[in-house]
């Protein structure tokens, strides 16, 4: 049997496979192989409660199956697959059992083939059930705090309103910093977001601010005109979240406090004359917030999104959209209408 809590013990201490392998008695192979496992579920110290069998439920759960007389199960590729549209736990383990049987071997039961799944989820601190598919939902929101610009002319200092956009999934995000948050740069916002991404998703979930939503309703919520036809042009649709709802935008919730001291903190007392000098930095500190190793699974949001989710996002029109701005004006008793102080009629 493997010493699985020796091997770590050893290694946490700095000491050399060679020395370990020589000490355990196991093949340096089998030592390389319960470090690089180890390495890859983010185990980096052992508490009192990681015995040699816990380890060894862990690190290799595929062995336990085999010595019960059961199909092994590839977990890493039962998530991964769980990710992807229409697919389902009853589906794969259709396929599992299906695979099983053409091997000769025992499959287990649907019963517990979901509960092991969980297990293997809440051990690799995955989130149950998967809510949000690649390429599915972008969520928006403008963040709470703000940057400041230095008006060379006045000396006042203007704030700069930030806007972030998430993809769920692979937690990519966007970000670009306005002097107000009016409609037209909300508009602009999505624009340069999707261009970001490269690509479109299926929905957009904002929150229900004035610039993005005319009238908050629980079940219809009543759009900006120039928001919904962006929209409708990327060939996207809007869900906007619901009142006092939270949770239905909880991945752009969760990356403002995030952006907020990745970002925004940092950049804080920088000195920036123009819009421009201060996206730069913006855009600078975003590269490196994307590409960040993440701390309890592999990979970066950057690396995630190319690899699992680019491809599921809507290829983007050809040409940008053309921002247009909705009035309403009132016809006059000479049948025209007035427009930024310019007369108009029309045939009635």
């Amino acid at each position: 049997m493997v010493n699985y809590r020796k091997i770590l013990e050893l290694h946490f201490e700095k000491v050399s496979q060679r020395t370990i392998s020589s000490s355990t008695g196991h093949s340096r192979n089998t030592v390389s192989d319960v470090i690089q496992r180890a390495k890859k579920l983010g185990v980096e110290n052992l508490n009192d409660t990681m015995n040699n069998p816990w380890l060894e439920a862990f690190l290799s759960p595929e062995k336990q199956a085999v010595e019960k007389g059961y199909f092994p199960i590839d977990w890493e590729r039962v998530h991964k697959e769980l990710q992807k549209k229409n697919v389902t736990l009853s589906l794969l383990h259709h396929e599992y059992s299906t695979e099983a049987r053409n091997g000769g071997k025992i499959p287990y039961a649907y019963r517990t083939f979901c509960e092991n799944y969980v297990k293997y989820a809440k051990k690799y601190k995955l989130t149950i059930p998967i809510r949000r598919k690649p390429g599915e939902v972008m969520e928006v929101d403008w963040a709470g705090t703000t940057l400041k610009i230095n008006d060379r002319s006045t000396g006042e200092m203007l704030p700069a309103y930030v806007f972030i956009a998430t993809l769920p999934y692979s937690q990519f995000s966007y970000v670009e910093a306005f002097l107000d948050m009016k409609s037209a740069n909300w508009v602009i916002a999505h624009i340069h977001a999707l261009e970001y991404f490269e690509g479109v998703p299926e929905t957009m979930v904002p929150d229900n601010l004035k610039t993005g939503v005319t009238k908050a309703h629980r079940e219809d919520p009543l759009l900006n005109e120039a928001y919904r036809e962006m929209a409708d042009y990327y060939s996207t649709v809007i869900v906007p979240s619901r009142v006092r709802r939270p949770k239905d935008k909880a991945s752009v919730e969760g990356t403002v406090g995030y952006i907020s001291r990745q970002i925004i903190a940092p950049l804080r007392n920088d000195q920036c004359f123009h819009l421009q000098d201060l996206n730069q930095k913006i855009f600078e500190k975003l590269e490196e917030t994307n590409t960040t190793e993440f701390q309890k699974r592999p990979g970066s949001r950057k690396k995630v999104f190319e690899e699992e989710e680019k491809s599921y996002l809507q290829p983007l029109p050809q040409t940008r959209y053309k921002l247009a701005e909705w009035k309403t004006a009132k016809v006059q008793l000479n049948y025209h209408i007035q427009v930024d102080r310019m007369y108009y009629s029309g045939s009635i």
